[in-house]
């Protein structure tokens, strides 16, 4: 799938593999089949003490800023090129295939050769490139759906193959990326516990599966074994879940509100939740967070759905970044 939240390709390797929809059905049949007495009750706001949420809140924006700032952060993001049949060749001259005006990369340092959906690294000698420390001359490289990619470094960048819906592209990293060194933070809406729900999930049998186009145009199949229900200024809402893969602990949601565009990422907004049990998920928008394009031009995020599109002001979570795409300082 698209770029979400689990780093910049290679730790969200697992998550772009295909699976067996009895592989599914095994994973959840325990899981997430409601209770009887359970099937009409809509997704409610428990009694959440408010001093424990806003310490949980913290707690884990302070994780994904510290997974944002990190070396295999969105951050350090600085390019994508999409690759062409045959020889791509790549560094800092204007006549290469894949241009990067950056000083730790050699005027040619190679190609990147792409046939029959594989791509293997030709090196020039003397080029810098390097693999686990080692210079290299030849290699074949393992894209981001194959598992951990094989990554490149040469200074400080840092460049792995990744797939999206059939397309083999190279991203490139800048551990020294100006977005990483002047990242500003985020603004949020208030912690509220107005905002955390024990939803109701209703499960698809079988599970449904989902077209997602990514900010760039491309489709790609997701699987959604269901969605949540909870109920706000006096109605039901509902949002389709999306596993991304079978060992998954978490649902993975896609969405926008009424503050898209506006107060918050004008494509929307993502969020995760624990897998549901016994037909209920905790629900918790103070955890929306913005997707990496809000960060900037070079990830592969998926858009909501339409039904994931709600008609209802979602008053909790990240805002928009102002360090974003876009944004000047």
């Amino acid at each position: 799938m698209s770029d979400t939240e689990r780093g910049s390709g290679a730790t969200a390797a697992r998550r772009a593999r295909p699976f067996a929809a009895s592989t599914l059905a095994l994973a959840f049949a325990v899981a997430l089949a409601p209770a009887p007495a359970e099937r009409a009750a809509t997704g409610t706001q428990p009694a959440v003490d408010g001093e424990a949420e806003r310490a949980s809140i913290e707690t884990w924006r302070a994780e994904r800023i510290r997974r944002l700032t990190s070396d295999t952060g969105w951050l350090t993001l600085s390019g994508l090129f999409w690759l062409k049949e045959g020889e791509n060749s790549f560094g800092r001259s204007s006549s290469n295939a894949v241009v990067l005006d950056n000083p730790s990369l050699a005027d040619t340092a190679g190609s990147f050769v792409l046939h029959d959906h594989r791509v293997r690294l030709v090196a020039r000698p003397g080029g810098g490139v390097t693999h686990d420390g080692h210079a290299v001359g030849s290699l074949d490289l393992v894209a981001d759906t194959q598992g951990e990619p094989t990554v490149l470094a040469s200074g400080s960048l840092r460049f792995f193959i990744i797939e999206r819906a059939g397309n083999l592209g190279v991203r490139v990293r800048d551990l020294d990326n100006p977005h990483r060194r002047n990242f500003r933070g985020f603004s949020y809406f208030p912690v509220s516990t107005d905002w955390v729900f024990d939803a109701r999930f209703e499960p698809y049998e079988p599970a449904h599966r989902l077209k997602i186009v990514n900010i760039l145009g491309m489709e790609e199949d997701a699987v959604s074994p269901g969605a949540v229900l909870f109920t706000r200024d006096g109605r039901e809402w509902r949002l389709d879940t999306v596993l991304e893969s079978p060992a998954d602990q978490e649902l993975f949601i896609m969405f926008a509100d009424e503050t898209s565009g506006r107060e918050t990422y004008g494509a929307g907004r993502f969020l995760y939740i624990p897998l549901p049990k016994g037909g209920r998920a905790p629900l918790d928008f103070n955890k929306a967070y913005n997707p990496p394009c809000a960060l900037n031009d070079f990830a592969t995020c998926p858009l909501p759905p339409p039904q994931n599109r709600l008609k209802l002001r979602v008053e909790a979570g990240e805002k928009k970044y102002a360090g974003g795409p876009g944004h000047h300082s």
